[in-house]
Order: structure tokens, then C-alpha cells, then sequence
């Protein structure tokens, strides 16, 4: 077990109202009144205001800790409401910050909020990092995962980390100075679009809850210094089966120590996608090509790599439905032919750019994507069809 002193010194004297407010807390032999006033004092960063932010934001507002500081730069969807509890229906159209504002500070006013309408990146991460003493992430790409480490180990900074796909769930700590990092778990970027988003392979939308309040429990140990933190562990937890397991987690000694931040897109081989870009067609272009095609006066396949459940909610008349996995197996590679005109879509773009790369490596001359995927189709050639 590695003991952790309190992250976070203790504030100044509770009023009556803090008392009150979080009395529960405070009747805990373990938290007392000097645990709650190292929360008062405590300033947390939490990335993202989405599925996992959101309940990280609205239990950590309800512990009590002092600074909340949010970075997104995204505007909150009707799909969100699934499972990003910290929004609302009148918020649809809204600034996520806004929006998670508004939510904090109707909970627990007593908590002053900073916001941060930015993209976290390599050249705004350090500087945002520094005014906190805890970092949170909740973000739901591995380049910003690998992004929140470094710069947190740069800084000597704690960071707690979760992450959600589908039923499946992971929490762990990462802290440079006394235990592994998010190198240690994933030493290598797995390849670009081998993991989907929750965007595109979907999430159990309590799964959210279970695993953002383990985030919380975590970053309020740190602060008050009680318990046994997940440092040095990755607690995974199954819903679907209702287990937890543990596997131990220990620093690469091996491995080269950060000494700067790097282009992190470049590193998960995100930055690709762009360079498939200008093989792009847009919806316009490809709504004139179908109805070409409808007259008889062109032939093209339109591939739809997305999966099954995502293809029945809505879909491009005409496209025929490839997943992406059964394409990058080698699987569906006899039913794509050399010798045809092949235009791409899944979502929103990132799938479609993988598979139009992966298929250009293989010889495949004649293929483009459709730039924007079906959402793009949605909002400007039939607005009648549902998104997610």
C-alpha cells in the first residue's frame, strides 16, 4: 500500500451553513471537520462535461470542494441526455459549461466555478494544469488520455482517470511522483480506430454514474488523504454482469521519462484521418451522384461502415452496410471490388477515414469518404431523419 499524505491543506473554519450542508461528512470519524475543510481548499480540474463528467461535476460540487475548474468546448445534444445527467432538455443547443454551471451552482452555490472554452492541447494543457491541485479526466479519446497524463506528470500532479465503453468500465490514479502513469497501462497508442468513441459504439448510460462517483471517491481520498487509493491499480467493473475485478499497475522504469509534451494526435495516429481528407466528397456531391446513379448514368457502391444497431437508426437510402471491423479484419474484402467507384461514410468521419486509409494501403484505387458522415447528410439534405 503507498501511504499519500493529504493533497490539500486544510481551509479556513467552516460556517454554520458548511456545517450544515455537510454535516454528513463531517459526523465521519475519518473526513472530520479538517477533511472537509482540505475539500473547501481543494481546486479540481475536470475534463470534459460529459458522460463522465457530469456526475464527477455534480458530486464533487455536493462534497464540497471549493474550485471546480471545467475545460470543454462542446454544446450539449439531444443524444447526450442518455446518460450526461448534468444536462438538461432546455439546455439542447447549450455550452456544456454553461450548462454544468448552471447544474453546479443550483446544487451547491458555495462552489466558485471557472470555466475553460477551450480544446485541451499540447500548448494550453501546462498552463491550464497549473492553478489545480488534482486533475479528473473525463475525456473519451486516447490522445487527450495520454495528453492529461503528461502534462500532469510534468507538474507533479495527481490525475484520476476513468474511462466507458458499452457495459465496461475503468478507474485508476495515475501520479508520476509516487506510482505508474497512463504510459504504464498503455505503453503504446492502440491503433487509431480500433477503439470507438462512445459516440460510435454506444454506452450503458448508468455504467456513467457508477464509474464518475469511483472518480470521485478517489479524488476526495487524495484530498483528505484517508483510505487506500487506486494508485498502482485499475479497478475494472463489468455491468452486465455486476463484478469488479483489480489488476496492479506498476511504473516502467524502463521506460523514458516525460520531459515535454508532444502532438499527441501525431502519437495515436489520429492525425491520418487528415491526411485522407482531400479523398473527401461532400453530401451535396454524393446526393448528385445518387440520383446519377438512380437515372443510370453512374455506378458506385456507397459503403455504410458503421455497426448494425447504429445502421437501423438511420441511414443513407442506397448504402450498403460494411462495418468497419469486418473490413480492417480482411473479412468483407471479397465484397469490395478494385474495380468500382467506392465512397465511404460512417458517423461523423474518423471510421470512414480509417477504413478509406487502410484500404488505400491495400490497393484499393477508386475510394472516397463522405465528408461529415451521416450527420452531415441529416443536417443538409433530409433533416426528416433521426440523429444520435
Amino acid at each position: 500500500m503507498i501511504a499519500l499524505a493529504p493533497l490539500v491543506e486544510a481551509g479556513t473554519e467552516l460556517t454554520t451553513a458548511e456545517l450544515e450542508r455537510y454535516s454528513r461528512h463531517v459526523i465521519i470519524p475519518e473526513i472530520g471537520i479538517i477533511g472537509q475543510r482540505r475539500l473547501k481548499n481543494a481546486r479540481v480540474l475536470v475534463v470534459g462535461a460529459g458522460g463522465l463528467g457530469a456526475p464527477v461535476l455534480l458530486y464533487l460540487a455536493a462534497a464540497g470542494v471549493g474550485t471546480l475548474g471545467i475545460i470543454d468546448d462542446d454544446i450539449v445534444d439531444l443524444s447526450n441526455l442518455q446518460r450526461q445527467v448534468i444536462h438538461g432538455v432546455a439546455d439542447v443547443g447549450v455550452s456544456k459549461l454553461e450548462s454544468a454551471r448552471a447544474a453546479v451552482t443550483a446544487l451547491n452555490p458555495l462552489v466558485s466555478i471557472r470555466l475553460h472554452p477551450v480544446r485541451l492541447d499540447s500548448t494550453n494543457a501546462l498552463a491550464l494544469f497549473a492553478d489545480y491541485d488534482l486533475i479528473v479526466d473525463g475525456s473519451d479519446n486516447f490522445a487527450t488520455r495520454y495528453l492529461v497524463s503528461d502534462a500532469a506528470a510534468l507538474l507533479a500532479k495527481p490525475c484520476v482517470w476513468g474511462s466507458i465503453y458499452r457495459f465496461d468500465g475503468q478507474v485508476s490514479v495515475f501520479w508520476a511522483k509516487h506510482g505508474p502513469t497512463y504510459r504504464d497501462l498503455y505503453p503504446e497508442a492502440p491503433p487509431a480506430g480500433s477503439s470507438p468513441s462512445c459516440g460510435e459504439g454506444g454506452v450503458f448510460g448508468m455504467l456513467c454514474g457508477v464509474i464518475g462517483s469511483m472518480m470521485v471517491a478517489e479524488s476526495v481520498k487524495l484530498i483528505t488523504g484517508v483510505g487506500r487509493t487506486l494508485l498502482g491499480r485499475v479497478a475494472l467493473f463489468n455491468a452486465l454482469e455486476g463484478s469488479w475485478r483489480e489488476i496492479g499497475l506498476t511504473p516502467d522504469r524502463a521506460a523514458a521519462t516525460i520531459t515535454e509534451l508532444v502532438d499527441y494526435d501525431l502519437f495515436c495516429g489520429t492525425s491520418a484521418r487528415s491526411e485522407v481528407a482531400e479523398e473527401g466528397i461532400s453530401v451535396r456531391e454524393l446526393a448528385a451522384m445518387l440520383d446519377e446513379r438512380e437515372r443510370g448514368t453512374r455506378d458506385f457502391d456507397l459503403i455504410d461502415v458503421r455497426e448494425p444497431g447504429e445502421y437501423e437508426i438511420v441511414h443513407i437510402r442506397g448504402a450498403r452496410l460494411v462495418p468497419q471491423g469486418s473490413i480492417l479484419t480482411g473479412v468483407a474484402l471479397p465484397t469490395l471490388s478494385r474495380d468500382r467507384d467506392i465512397v465511404l461514410h460512417c458517423k461523423a468521419g474518423p471510421r470512414s477515414a480509417d477504413v478509406l486509409a487502410e484500404l488505400r494501403r491495400l490497393g484499393y484505387s477508386r475510394v472516397k469518404q463522405l465528408e461529415g458522415g451521416v450527420l452531415a447528410w441529416v443536417q443538409e439534405i433530409d433533416p426528416s431523419l433521426p440523429v444520435y
